[in-house]
């Protein structure tokens, strides 16, 4: 299997919807009942990612197989958090949203952030409370619960922050 990561194409936005129904499949199949609800993500959703430079697709053998948004900070939801506080508040960071994939490709989250720890050593994530399989994939590769906040709707998230050290970090630019 040839897997990449690439920057979306506006040719790419029916296939990007096919896996953002996919991925909402797989949540309420988990349990996840309320995430992403009935037009969430929509394409203005995707599209706005594209205007910020953010928006990346994972393909495998030139199939698209995942999404995923890496927005340079700040993040306005971000900038409260309740129940603690982010393990660094004061340097950039990138956020990583609408993580989405089919549930046949495997190692997407992995390969999301191998990619997203080439660019930057300090990553900010959310997710839902019903979201366990996304809390448990976030915990798995090291990020550590920071507290709780609240989108622009008012929806309410766990958020998380990994920082690695300059010396792992050369090792993901390689």
């Amino acid at each position: 299997m040839n897997r990449i990561i690439r920057e979306v194409r506006t040719k790419d936005m029916a296939e990007i919807m096919k896996v953002m129904d996919a991925a909402k499949q797989i949540m309420r199949q988990s349990g996840n009942m309320h995430q992403w609800g009935e037009g969430y993500p929509s394409v203005a959703v995707i599209n706005a990612d594209m205007e910020k430079g953010g928006d990346f697709v994972v393909e495998d053998d030139g199939m698209i197989v995942g999404y995923f948004a890496f927005l340079q900070s700040p993040e306005p939801t971000y900038q409260k958090i309740y129940g603690g506080e982010w393990i660094d508040d004061e340097q950039p960071y990138h956020v990583v949203h609408r993580i989405a994939s089919y549930p046949e490709a495997r190692g997407i989250f992995s390969s999301i952030m191998d990619f997203c720890f080439s660019h930057d050593a300090n990553i900010r994530i959310d997710t839902h409370c019903d979201n366990q399989i996304m809390q448990h994939n976030i915990l798995k590769h090291g990020f550590v619960y920071c507290g709780i906040i609240y989108l622009a709707s008012g929806d309410e998230r766990l958020a998380y922050q990994r920082i690695i050290s300059k010396e792992l970090w050369t090792t993901y630019r390689k």
